[in-house]
């Protein structure tokens, strides 16, 4: 028979937990430090400028372009819902004229 399989609880940061953990041990020897480290310098944080700067000139252009944009992907939209309605009224008709032939070709026999 099938035995289910107890799995690991995977947290969003991608480490997997397992459901049994080690104890940490207290008796654990500390090395003294041997190295010398250096005089920590502060820095100064550096201004964050922006990544685009747009003047009143490149602003009305970037409007009128995404105007433009949505004016020609929605022409685009909306020819093609049109093709879609002529080509289904077309399909509709063509229905109808071979059901009235052949319902005209019965009645003849």
């Amino acid at each position: 028979m099938l035995r289910p399989r107890i799995p690991v609880n995977p947290i969003p940061t991608g480490t997997v937990i397992p459901l049994v953990q080690a104890t940490p041990t207290t008796d654990v020897e500390h090395s003294a430090c041997t190295h010398h480290h250096g005089p920590v310098t502060p820095v100064a944080p550096q201004p964050q400028a922006p990544a685009v700067r747009l003047t009143p000139a490149g602003l009305v252009t970037v409007v009128a372009g995404g105007g433009g944009l949505v004016l020609i992907v929605g022409t685009v939209l909306v020819s093609m819902l049109l093709a879609v309605a002529v080509s289904a009224a077309s399909v509709a008709v063509c229905a109808v004229v071979l059901r009235s032939l052949l319902n005209g070709q019965h009645k003849r026999r």
